[in-house]
């Protein structure tokens, strides 16, 4: 679990040093329409977090070693195919592969921590989003770190080239020590061959997955897990924001976007405090159904925050309240939705429903991002009205969900299907 947790923090130092800044290098570096930015943005969480259902089957097959390392070298060639793209074909070319190395590393990480959560809660009766929580500040601490990265390139006069190579980089430090420290996909197996006679009491097959079509059709024809992808469509649909809505909200109202930088390193310096505390609160005290309904409704109050609050010292209060807000929804709601896939679907289709979660939230923002690139030009109070409504459609759906275990609610233990 350490591993996987400094494999999080070391993945979004090297992504977040990139990412915040791409809207602008696509706008004003290379004249892109607003349209056309939010769906560059689009293509590029599509072919992430819609093709992670391909990294999770691969990884159920082969483990996870051999899928990060894969994920690893396309993101390093992804970031410095970038770097010297000049035309709308080759941007869009490199933000896919960059968006496709993630669909292979992330769902084998993220897969991986939910499995260890649910050993260590079945070890010490600790609950499992304790461990997630951890996971995620973790990824946040790289969050934080990388945009502060990007920000100091660009003010020494390097500008998003610098940026690119400097994520590369990183991830080139990334692979080399997965390929030296991962366990090998033999290793993996025989641990969880382990673990399933222990836990039947008798021998039986491994529990890694052979992906095909019935666990295709498993997973996708569970009603309840359905609906939890929708519900976190619903997040993920608002957090793209941070990468289309916010830094036109910062240009709007300072004139510039140098303000951007430190935002995102509020944002993840926030979820760094009180991931921990909070989710540690809300597990002991709230179901998993309670933490994903609260977070997705102050998600949609950061949205609404927005025309409403005053402009304040800099003309930021409004960016910086919908990214308060926007951070405490995802402190408590995505430990909760990673925490409650493996309740509702069986162990050795794990890493296929982790990244089915992502996939059908990835298609919402493919969806989506068009729509909402094209939203710049309405006016604030109409736009940000329209945003909101996103993850309160998402807090209804999630109304239909089991409550979970850990809850105080009835009917915590979830059955698959």
């Amino acid at each position: 679990m350490r591993l996987l947790t400094a494999t999080q923090l070391a993945f979004n130092f090297g992504f977040y040093a990139v990412l915040p800044y791409l809207a602008t290098h696509l706008g004003s570096g290379l004249g892109m329409a607003g349209w056309l930015v939010g769906l560059v943005l689009g293509l590029r969480t599509f072919s992430q977090q819609g093709l992670f259902v391909v990294g999770g089957a691969l990884t159920d097959r082969y483990g996870p070693r051999p899928v990060v390392l894969a994920g690893c070298a396309l993101r390093i060639a992804g970031f410095g195919w970038l770097a010297f793209a000049g035309s709308t074909a080759t941007v869009i070319a490199a933000v896919l592969l960059i968006g496709f190395a993630a669909a292979l590393f992330s769902p084998a990480v993220e897969s991986e921590a939910a499995r260890e959560a649910v050993r260590h809660e079945r070890a010490t009766g600790s609950p499992r989003a304790h461990v997630l929580a951890l996971f995620s500040a973790a990824g946040q601490a790289g969050a934080f770190l990388g945009p502060l990265l990007g920000s100091l390139l660009l003010l020494l006069g390097g500008g998003f080239r610098a940026a690119c190579l400097a994520g590369a980089l990183v991830f080139v430090a990334v692979l080399a020590g997965h390929a030296r420290l991962m366990p090998r996909p033999e290793h993996v197996r025989d641990v969880r061959e382990t673990e399933a006679e222990t836990e039947a009491g008798t021998a039986v097959t491994t529990r890694t997955a052979q992906p095909g079509r019935p666990a295709l059709r498993a997973v996708f024809a569970n009603r309840a897990f359905l609906l939890l992808c929708l519900a976190y469509s619903g997040y993920l649909v608002a957090y793209n924001q941070l990468y289309l809505s916010l830094p036109a909200e910062v240009e709007r109202a300072t004139g510039s976007e140098a303000a951007l930088g430190w935002l995102f390193a509020l944002s993840s310096l926030l979820v760094v405090a009180v991931q921990l505390p909070l989710t540690r609160f809300s597990a002991r005290r709230i179901a998993p159904r309670t933490a994903l309904i609260t977070g997705l409704a102050a998600v949609a109050a950061g949205f609404a925050a927005v025309p409403l609050t005053p402009a304040g010292p800099g003309g930021l209060l409004p960016a910086a309240t919908f990214v308060v807000l926007l951070t405490l929804g995802q402190v408590l709601l995505v430990p909760a939705a990673r925490g409650l896939v493996p309740d509702l679907v069986e162990d050795r289709q794990l890493g296929l429903a982790t990244g089915a979660l992502s996939s059908v939230s990835g298609l919402a923002v493919l969806v989506g991002s068009a729509a909402t690139g094209a939203l710049l030009d309405a006016p604030a109070p109409v736009r940000w009205a329209v945003l909101a409504a996103v993850p309160l459609t998402g807090a209804a759906l999630a109304f239909t969900l089991p409550a979970g275990r850990g809850g105080k609610e009835p009917g915590a233990r979830a059955v698959a299907g």
